[in-house]
């Protein structure tokens, strides 16, 4: 089986003349469509942790609307993001998916869930937290300050998506290695602009609203919430709030481990998800 690392770079043009750059392992069944963090692209996926994820079935990540390989302007608003994100979908011509959504993602995989439930079939939120929620508004100064400038360096990845335990941070260190091992055809770089987009849907995102909360009614679907429980970028707490108000949802945080939890505990969370998706 070709790796993470190793599948090509492809594209698919949608009915809105934008062109995603997207990875496919071709597996069978409903496809799992992941929807990446604050400024992330292809390359930002831990490839072992997409590896364990395609074991069974077929996986897809892409750029969404202005990020990296896709062209087009960002949306500033998550419910921009997802309706790039169904386009995305229709001009791959999947009717059906399964989502996971990380970090300013999970917002978006929300928002798809409000406005087309019946393309999908279940929801992992990983690092999410609900709209309207109080304490949302933007980040913590070092979380801003950290992955909010032109270059991020490795100390300030570290700093936020890992946990400050040595294990935590040796496991980071190693995460760093699996994303950087692609050395010829990577995603070409986000831009200034989609930082500042995206940053604008965050700052929407946590305008405290209580009403909104109740949007979480309307969630039917099978939804898997999970965190780091060290996570400074969306506090944990917000993942309780978000399982509890949810229709269907399960919740499970992940030990000595921060917003990267998912790639720090990527065997232990790739079989919970699959677990969770065959249920």
């Amino acid at each position: 089986m070709t790796t993470y690392a190793e599948l090509p770079n492809l594209t698919v043009t949608s009915s809105t003349a934008v062109h995603y750059a997207y990875r496919d392992t071709g597996g069978e069944g409903v496809p799992l469509v992941l929807l990446q963090h604050f400024r992330g692209t292809l390359d930002n996926w831990d490839p072992a942790l997409v590896d364990e994820l395609a074991s069974d079935r077929r996986v897809v990540a892409f750029d969404n609307v202005g990020v990296a390989g896709s062209d087009g302007v960002p949306p500033h608003t998550a419910a921009g993001m997802a309706a790039g994100a169904l386009a995305f979908l229709d001009a791959m011509d999947m009717e059906r998916v399964d989502l996971l959504g990380f970090s300013i993602g999970s917002f978006v995989a929300q928002e798809m869930a409000l406005a087309r439930p019946d393309a999908l079939n279940k929801v992992v939120l990983a690092s999410s937290a609900p709209k309207g929620a109080p304490g949302m508004h933007g980040w913590a100064p070092e979380v801003i300050g950290a992955v909010g400038v032109p270059v991020p360096s490795p100390e300030d990845y570290l700093g936020v998506f890992f946990a400050k335990s040595d294990t935590s941070q040796t496991a980071g260190k190693e995460v760093l290695g699996r994303i950087y091992s692609r050395s010829e055809d990577r995603d070409a770089p986000t831009s200034w602009a989609l930082r500042m987009a995206q940053y604008d849907a965050v700052c929407e995102w946590g305008i405290p609203n209580l009403g909104l909360l109740e949007r979480l009614t309307a969630m039917e679907l099978p939804i898997f919430v999970a965190n780091g429980d060290s996570d400074p970028m969306i506090l944990p707490r917000y993942s309780y709030l978000l399982a509890g108000l949810l229709p269907d949802a399960r919740i499970k945080i992940y030990p000595d481990a921060a917003h990267g939890f998912l790639f720090q505990h990527h065997r232990e969370f790739a079989a919970d998800v699959e677990t969770f998706l065959r249920s």
